[in-house]
């Protein structure tokens, strides 16, 4: 990750001011705010912004509630309570604001997730900074053979060289032209294209930045997809850094997030039918299971 003496300054004041405050604080979280947490070559994932902790979840909770909630006496019981049921009002009482610095190909998989407010650089204003994101070698790899949307085997030694060569120099020869396209030059006769045109001859892996504004509820399903081990590295490397962000400002909800949905399994109604037969004793196969093929293969691959 690469910051400008600019950026290093700014994060430092940032840093540095204080004010009191009557709201609700998060001391894991206080101690992020500003903070860039590297990801990839050039990446970094900060947050500038939050509202609310565990307590903003379960207070939330018991206004709705009210005496039901009576039962659940602690607040970490609560929670898991309502991440067990899929309860999602609760955990919309907190928000955060992530600055993030991320690859043109990463931003284009993340922005699906259309439950965030979101301000990108705007390359139409501003000239991006020549940074390109380039694989480390082990994460080079073939198209797989089994998954349409996934890697298989690892690139090795000339044929990794080969490639890497390849998107550094496609990189570097696009920013070159970039910069030329943008240069007015009166004695060239130049007038120079206008910044909304020239980026268009970027490559993907040109690195982008943008504020990205969500309630906790919808970034628990942003993280349980991405950072999934079946999801794309790159985009998993920026899921799994605000996964311990999110774990330290709201211990108790990630917690439960980490237990019920990172770690737990959904089954259908198929699903528990087999398992039911299997505990009666019956041997069940894909073909007497009525589930498909791909239903089998997920099935298997938890329970055997």
């Amino acid at each position: 990750m690469t910051l400008t003496p600019e950026q290093l300054a700014e994060i430092e004041a940032q840093r540095s001011e204080t004010s009191p405050t009557l709201r609700a604080t998060a001391p894991g979280m206080e101690a992020h705010l500003y903070t860039a947490h590297p990801v990839l070559d050039h990446g970094l994932v900060r947050v500038i912004d939050y509202m609310g902790d565990d307590s903003a979840i379960t207070q939330a909770a018991r206004v709705s509630y009210g005496r039901g909630t009576k039962a659940v006496s602690d607040d970490s019981g609560l929670i898991r309570y309502l991440m067990r049921h899929w309860h999602s009002t609760p955990f919309e009482m907190c928000e955060v604001k992530f600055h993030v610095k991320l690859p043109v190909f990463v931003a284009r998989q993340w922005i699906r997730h259309r439950t965030a407010n979101v301000n990108e650089y705007s390359a139409r204003y501003s000239i991006l900074d020549r940074e390109f994101y380039i694989p480390a070698p082990e994460h080079l790899a073939a198209q797989s053979r089994v998954n349409n949307q996934g890697r298989g085997e690892v690139l090795q030694g000339a044929e990794a060289a080969r490639v890497l060569d390849l998107l550094r120099e496609d990189a570097m020869r696009s920013y070159d032209h970039y910069e030329d396209m943008l240069t007015p030059d009166a004695d060239a006769g130049k007038l120079g294209l206008a910044r909304e045109l020239a980026r268009m001859n970027l490559p993907a892996n040109v690195y982008t930045q943008w504020y990205w504004k969500i309630d906790l509820h919808n970034l628990f399903h942003f993280l349980r997809l991405r950072a999934d081990t079946h999801a794309q590295y790159e985009i998993r490397a920026y899921a799994e850094a605000m996964c311990a962000i999110v774990k330290d400002w709201v211990p108790l909800a990630y917690a439960a997030f980490e237990d019920y949905r990172l770690g737990g399994v959904t089954l259908s109604g198929r699903a528990v039918e087999v398992l039911k037969r299997r505990l009666a004793g019956e041997a069940v196969t894909q073909e007497t299971s009525g589930m498909s093929k791909g239903e089998w293969r997920e099935f298997a691959a938890v329970w055997g």
